[in-house]
């Protein structure tokens, strides 16, 4: 039986710190592949603690690929690989859009499930504009003065503050470049690496990695996923050099990378000198389930992975300030060959955002956001649940952030998509961020930043009497 003196947790809460010693043993060698973990009353009665914590412990090792279970069995280690070790030492252009696609461009929706805009009402308008009145009387000479290429800082400090407690990163201001949305720091990503590198892209992924390569005229692959995340394969078959991944919370399939994968990415990367990693930790923020999965920056000694993070999520999209975090010798290489640009976010944004995240205000919006996101998420996971709607639709990938896949029991996904358009439900097919081949399935990404809870009943309503009414099923 495991056995770990839980006395001394420090600032953890005591599931953290348990979840902390079971991996630190499974990356230690100390748990095997295919072990058996105890019981969780088992193992909570051993320990004196209670079952819940035992299983939130797991949960999160669970949610992190460390270990799985199997029904009626129990939880086993994973196998993370060989890889573990080494990191410790085409077709171009978009699929055209369809009919339904052109359809939704022209009208009002009672509710946009395609939609990553954030509420009005989620805006923190009285603090930030508190703010802003605190910038503008006590920091009116730095304000009016030229902000570093990198940024200001202030902003860059605080990002650096935010990271160090929250995302276990242990990085210098220096390394933080700030920038008008990700698109902008990716076109500097280039100019930075190199034009003469291959990009790798998700299939499916982010379609705008596609778009930013192509206007900045380097070459790209496609490489495709599995249930664990990019195909390491595929990029050494492709010869791609610098990949783009989400590994918390994979963009359109919801996807979390097991800790395995990981590592075998990592290894990928360190193989050879100009290989990189390019880390989107788009939404990690807005995780509902546990704890924040880590980044893969936080396990890279190799200094292999770019980490690109945003605002627009958790403030709003109309709020364009992103951020990325440069290895070292990148961050280096930044200042001397591209100091000449100008920070593209305004001084006035900057010291507003710095003062609200050093003042506590941010991180007091973010738990504010999760406790709403997450009344929103249990009251749509409810209403699927239903026995009605059980029987028409299945939800996969609910867990690790404010999107997640929906399985619709149809013959004919687009027609489904196209009852719904004409009753101003707006939904977005997977198929639509693959690359090639036509792929045919009915599923579809649902993303309810944008809706109340009212309009989340009145759409989840309608669907339900399209595909019971109108839509052959299975």
């Amino acid at each position: 039986m495991l056995t770990y003196n839980l006395t001394n947790t420090g600032s953890d809460s005591l599931y953290e710190y348990l979840y902390k010693c079971i991996r630190n043993d499974i990356l230690a060698g100390n748990i095997g592949a295919g072990e058996k973990l105890p019981s969780k009353r088992a193992f909570a009665k051993n320990l004196g603690i209670s079952v819940i914590t035992t299983q939130s412990a797991y949960e999160q090792l669970v949610a992190e690929g460390y270990i799985y279970s199997i029904p009626k069995s129990g939880y086993y280690v994973c196998d993370i690989g060989e890889g573990m070790s080494v990191t410790k030492g085409q077709k171009t252009g978009k699929s055209p859009k369809s009919q339904n696609d052109i359809l939704a461009e022209k009208q009002e929706f009672l509710a946009d499930f395609s939609s990553n805009q954030t509420e009005r009402e989620m805006f923190p308008f009285t603090i930030w504009s508190k703010t802003i009145r605190e910038v503008l009387s006590d920091s009116q000479m730095e304000l009016m003065m030229n902000s570093p290429c990198g940024g200001t800082m202030e902003l860059r400090s605080a990002i650096t503050s935010y990271l160090k407690e929250f995302r276990n990163m242990d990085v210098s201001a220096h390394q933080v470049i700030v920038g008008a949305g990700t698109e902008y720091l990716y076109g500097l990503l280039i100019q930075l690496l190199g034009n003469s590198l291959c990009y790798g892209v998700e299939n499916p992924g982010y379609s705008k990695i596609a778009n930013i390569c192509k206007s900045h005229g380097v070459s790209y692959q496609y490489v495709g996923i599995d249930r664990q995340g990019v195909l390491v394969p595929e990029l050494e078959r492709k010869n791609v050099n610098v990949v783009h991944t989400s590994p918390a919370h994979h963009f359109p399939t919801g996807i979390v990378m097991p800790v395995s994968r990981r590592y075998e990415l990592l290894s990928w990367a360190t193989k050879e000198e100009k290989r990189y990693i390019i880390e989107d930790d788009y939404d990690s923020e807005l995780r509902l389930t546990g704890k924040m999965i880590p980044t893969l920056q936080s396990i890279d000694v190799s200094e292999k992975v770019i980490y690109m993070n945003t605002f627009t999520k958790t403030l709003s999209s109309t709020v364009r300030i992103s951020y990325m975090v440069l290895p070292l010798h990148l961050a280096d290489q930044f200042y001397k060959k591209l100091s000449f640009y100008s920070c593209t976010v305004s001084n006035f944004e900057q010291y507003t955002l710095a003062r609200f995240m050093a003042n506590g205000s941010y991180e007091k919006h973010l738990n504010r956001l999760r406790n709403y996101y997450q009344k929103k998420h249990d009251f749509i996971v409810k209403k699927f649940d239903t026995s009605e709607m059980k029987s028409y639709f299945t939800i996969h990938e609910q867990d690790a952030g404010v999107h997640f896949l929906l399985e619709v029991h149809t013959k004919n996904p687009e027609e489904f998509q196209r009852q719904c358009l004409a009753r101003r439900i707006r939904l977005a097919p997977l198929r639509r961020y693959y690359h090639g081949d036509e792929i045919e399935n009915n599923i579809f990404v649902m993303n309810y930043t944008a809706m109340g809870q009212e309009q989340m009943e009145q759409a989840l309503k309608i669907m339900t009497d399209v595909i019971k009414n109108k839509i052959p099923v299975f």
